[in-house]
């Protein structure tokens, strides 16, 4: 049974999203189900010290203003998470008080901050142990789960050293070099092949060589769904996996699927695991201003916590994390422009902004069809007017969405606010109250009782 973590003071609680706390305590019961309990108590398990299994979920861009737009769109019932809310976390990296992933992922996985689009390496570009390293030194079977490509900056992060994130052919690299990680699952299959067969690595099979090394490899949904045995590597599209809005129409695997099946592998080694699991897109549709993008892949990933959450319920030296490396776009509930609060029309938009912008025409005379079409929003000639004359399509669309859903952006970029931190299992405790990113991997080395060595 799900009890709220302790909070440590209300307003941490009213911060993230004005959750409506009578108490300060919510509802007890499997996940996503209400119900108060009879009195105020911390995490299941958290008195308990063994932790054997640690699942770190990154919600790539994710706020407390995404927090409360959600629960919103959800309709049935507060976010899952919302039940273990212990604190909030600062996000600033070594040259910016503004991060991106890269320097955000540094601080989560090695306790250490650095500078923006540095991964694995501190300022001066000097090697970092990560959190999963040490995991993998200490004997525990280890994963990266993404809806990106698994060699973008999140992932990457955790198993990898390069100085700047778009060196993702020799993050791939590293990965099969290194072998610290058993299960790796999302999408860049085009950074592991050979130039010769339309990849990017000039020569190298990392494919064929993690076969070589004992890596099961999978391509699609039903193929990993049939995997067997202790390593694997799958790789579901040739660049980034499809948005949630466009799952149906491929054969990847959802976010869910991904997570329940590198559950399922690493669980076999008797020594625990360490798994991060990444909603990538969440960050990319706050770039886009994209709120049914944001809302979709939010929805995809909370199913993907769910999954994780029956498994510790049924393991409790398992310790889930929750926790967003920065906010992208600033989104808010209510905006200069919106007409209203009506998040829920999301759950009618059937396409990304950028999938309707490809969709007009070339003298941009179908706009109001093409909205109507993907929407249930039908364009005043004044709308349709403004999205016609806009420099960049999709972000007039996703705008024009926006405003009827009462979502407010402030960015196209990322942006300073803190984040929203939950914990659930064993030692949940480590977690309240308001943290640096740096004290993410420092409590998870504490809570496994090994060493970080940084």
């Amino acid at each position: 049974m799900l009890k709220k973590a302790i909070l440590g003071v209300l307003s941490t609680a009213l911060l993230v999203g004005g959750i409506g706390f009578s108490s300060g305590w919510v509802a007890a019961g499997p996940p996503g189900h209400g119900g108060k309990p009879d009195q105020p108590g911390p995490p299941p398990h958290a008195g308990k010290n063994k932790v054997e299994n640690v699942i770190l979920f990154i919600p790539d861009g994710y706020s407390a203003g995404y927090n409360v737009n959600y629960r919103h769109y959800k309709e049935d019932g507060d976010p899952v998470w919302d039940e273990f809310l212990t604190g909030m976390m600062t996000t600033h990296s070594t040259n910016d008080r503004i991060t991106d992933s890269a320097a955000a992922g540094t601080a989560m996985s090695t306790g250490v901050k650095t500078n923006n689009g540095a991964v694995g390496v501190d300022p001066d570009g000097e090697k970092l142990e990560t959190i999963l390293q040490a995991a993998h030194d200490a004997g525990k079977s280890t994963g990266l789960v993404a809806t990106s490509t698994i060699t973008h900056a999140t992932p990457a992060v955790f198993a990898s050293h390069v100085s700047s994130r778009n060196e993702q052919e020799e993050i791939a690299r590293q990965y099969i070099d290194e072998g610290s990680v058993d299960v790796l699952l999302g999408g860049g299959m085009d950074y592991f092949l050979p130039e010769s067969e339309g990849g990017r690595q000039r020569e190298r099979d990392l494919i064929q060589e993690a076969m070589d090394n004992g890596y099961q490899v999978v391509e699609n949904r039903d193929e990993l769904l049939s995997i067997e045995g202790d390593k694997v590597l799958g790789l579901f599209a040739n660049d980034a996996m499809a948005p949630e809005l466009h799952r149906e129409e491929t054969e990847e695997p959802s976010l869910a699927e991904m997570t329940g099946a590198a559950i399922d592998v690493l669980s076999q080694e008797d020594e625990g695991f360490f798994l991060m699991v990444e909603g990538s897109q969440i960050d990319w549709a706050g770039h886009a201003n994209d709120a049914a993008w944001a809302m979709s892949d939010t929805a995809a990933f909370e199913e993907a916590v769910i999954e994780a959450l029956g498994f510790a319920d049924q393991n409790d030296e398992t310790l889930i994390i929750v926790a967003g490396d920065h906010d992208t776009g600033g989104m808010s509930l209510g905006g200069y422009n919106s007409k209203g609060t009506d998040v829920e029309i999301l759950h009618r938009v059937t396409a990304t902004g950028d999938y309707m912008a490809q969709q007009i025409n070339s003298d941009r005379t179908n706009i109001q069809e093409v909205v109507e079409e993907y929407t249930s929003i039908t364009l005043s000639d004044e709308e349709t007017e403004v999205i016609k004359q806009s420099t960049n399509l999709s972000l007039a669309i996703n705008q024009t969405i926006s405003d009827y859903a009462g979502v407010g952006w402030s960015s196209t970029n990322h942006t300073g606010v803190g984040v929203p931190v939950y914990a659930y299992g064993p030692r949940s405790d480590l977690f309240t109250g308001l943290i640096d990113n740096t004290d993410i991997p420092l409590a998870i080395a504490e809570a496994y009782r090994i060493s970080l060595e940084n």
